[in-house]
């Protein structure tokens, strides 16, 4: 009796409005699972028209600077006065020292990367592995313009004891530590890249009789080239696109020369010297900038393109 009491006190259920309440939170739930793809869309997209964004930019103001210096005339001349009396605006130097600076940078990180990269995938312990390569990234949380003071009081001075000529400001030194500061990016690639090989292969190479070494430059290394090829184009492309570490040590003068003991500029080291404000707005010293930086663009567009065709033709599928 005392139950049936209990249950009398009891409110009726009322269905109608518990099914219009759960009719109601469905809909709000579906109209935000509805409005989702569009939210994600968006922010995808923010990339993508920020890329738009810069290229139109640079087009536009590339566009003008044409219209006041001739194409020819600034991708075959081999002077760069831009603030003279008689203006010349020959890009040659700059892609002269670009190109030089890459070299170097590529010289110095390709074989110690892949050493480094061979030691850490083929010889080292695990435990040697997990303390070595946090060790060797931590290079590529240093910030550039503390490698360009390195380069500058430390690695010039060092070099001017061998070599007696070298000036100053040369591109041999920044050169060296753009390679010094790609070394993590080549080896933490190309060890991804040979880690990734299956054990099958080395154990089997092993099985038939070749030693260690030959089984890493013989079967490991060729079944990991397109990542190792990879990480070298990537690497260059990071030292094209460099900015306070030539900007420092490698001066501003505008030579096109070969010699290594010379100041050089780069495009990113020019496209800081003329945002630096000596140039005035509307100038055709002003508009040059957007022509370099379209220049290098094109330069580091087609580093990656090539990155990504190498990956794909070279590419390994096990």
């Amino acid at each position: 009796m005392l139950v049936e009491s209990k249950r009398s006190k009891q409110k009726p259920v009322q269905v109608s409005k518990w099914i219009a309440e759960n009719k109601s939170s469905k809909k709000s739930i579906l109209l935000l699972e509805k409005s989702i793809p569009y939210f994600l869309f968006f922010i995808a997209m923010i990339s993508i028209l920020t890329t738009v964004g810069i290229v139109l930019v640079l087009v536009t103001e590339t566009y003008e600077f044409f219209t006041r210096v001739s194409f020819l005339e600034f991708f075959t001349g081999k002077v760069l006065r831009p603030l003279s009396q008689n203006p010349e605006f020959g890009i040659l130097p700059l892609i002269n020292g670009t190109i030089i600076s890459s070299v170097i940078a590529l010289l110095v990180a390709g074989p110690i990367g892949i050493m480094t990269a061979v030691y850490l995938s083929e010889y080292a312990s695990d435990r040697v592995r997990r303390v070595l390569k946090p060790m060797l990234e931590l290079l590529a949380g240093i910030p550039t313009i503390v490698y360009g003071f390195f380069a500058f009081t430390f690695v010039t001075p060092l070099l001017r004891e061998f070599i007696p000529g070298l000036g100053a400001t040369n591109i041999l030194s920044p050169g060296i530590v753009m390679g010094i500061m790609i070394i993590p990016m080549i080896a933490s690639l190309s060890e991804d890249a040979m880690s990734a090989v299956p054990n099958a292969m080395r154990e089997g190479a092993l099985a038939l009789g070749a030693t260690k070494l030959e089984v890493t430059f013989r079967v490991i290394i060729p079944a990991a080239l397109s990542g190792i090829i990879a990480s070298f184009v990537l690497g260059a492309s990071r030292a094209i696109g460099e900015t306070m570490i030539v900007t420092i040590a490698s001066g501003s003068s505008k030579n096109f020369t070969f010699d290594l003991t010379q100041s050089m500029q780069t495009m990113t080291a020019y496209i800081v010297e003329v945002s630096g404000g000596d140039a005035p707005t509307g100038s055709t010293i002003y508009y040059s900038l957007y022509a370099v930086a379209m220049t290098l663009f094109c330069f580091t567009l087609l580093m990656n393109i090539i990155a990504r065709y190498v990956s794909r033709r070279f590419r390994e599928e096990y």
